[in-house]
């Protein structure tokens, strides 16, 4: 499917690869970008026969360098309202694992679209933050509940209220990114990480992504309870036949493509 502002692509087998691209724009969410980001993630999420994880990135620039300011500047509250502005930019919704490849500038919404990601692997070089409080609007897309999360309360608190940024290094010395790589190979280990996710059991994958994200986002007596459901759940199925099978036999286990 042809797009405005995003590049799909398959550059490893079962991995959708989703470009933001505004380059002039240092790739700036407008309306559309994020309504073609779900469209495509969503047509992969649908297929799982075919794609196992989905890495979405930027260029060397910007991953993307916040919401777009010139879409919002003029609305009125009930018009923010009415458009339900940004409530579409959640993609933790979708049960496919989504890696977020971050170069250069990840800010305002950029920043909380790589939140929504599963994981994040970052440039050393890249800038984090939530500057929105400079614009006199708070962060809408996650962005108060995400960073508290991942780098504590206080630490999230200092950047909201003043707008700063923070590396890349600091990202991943604080939690927020699982690892860092040098300037323009971010990419690349992204989707080696992307390609090893899909040959693995993709059912299962998708199973270990419900949990975490219900402890993360309700806390532990509920992630415990679906926890233990979805583990209920998995017996029986080929994946589990195929990987407890493998380990009684002392072979690797053979999932997806490998069949």
């Amino acid at each position: 499917m042809a797009y405005k502002y995003i590049l799909t692509s398959e550059p490893r087998s079962g991995v959708l690869q989703v470009q933001l691209n505004r380059p002039r724009a240092f790739n700036a969410l407008n309306t559309q970008i994020i309504n073609e980001l779900k469209d495509a993630i969503g047509q992969a999420d649908r297929n799982p026969d075919h794609f196992g994880a989905v890495v979405i990135t930027g260029d060397h620039n910007a991953f993307a360098a916040g919401a777009d300011i010139k879409e919002m500047v003029g609305l009125t509250s009930q018009e923010v309202l009415k458009r339900n502005l940004l409530s579409n930019l959640d993609i933790s919704e979708f049960g496919v694992p989504i890696i977020a490849a971050v170069e250069g500038f990840a800010l305002g919404g950029g920043c909380e679209l790589a939140m929504n990601a599963d994981i994040i692997y970052a440039s050393t070089s890249a800038q984090f933050g939530q500057p929105e409080i400079l614009l006199g609007v708070l962060p809408a897309a996650g962005g108060t509940q995400r960073l508290i999360r991942a780098i504590g309360k206080s630490r999230a608190m200092e950047f909201i209220l003043t707008g700063d940024t923070f590396s890349g290094e600091e990202a991943e010395r604080w939690g927020l990114v699982s690892k860092v790589f040098e300037p323009g190979t971010v990419l690349e280990n992204a989707l080696d990480l992307a390609e090893r996710l899909a040959d693995g059991p993709r059912i299962t994958a998708k199973a270990c992504k419900k949990a975490v994200n219900t402890a993360n986002e309700t806390g532990l007596t509920n992630g415990l309870s679906v926890e233990k459901s979805l583990f209920y759940a998995l017996f029986g199925n080929d994946e589990q036949k195929e990987g407890m099978g493998a380990f009684i036999a002392k072979r690797p286990p053979k999932f997806n493509s490998k069949l």
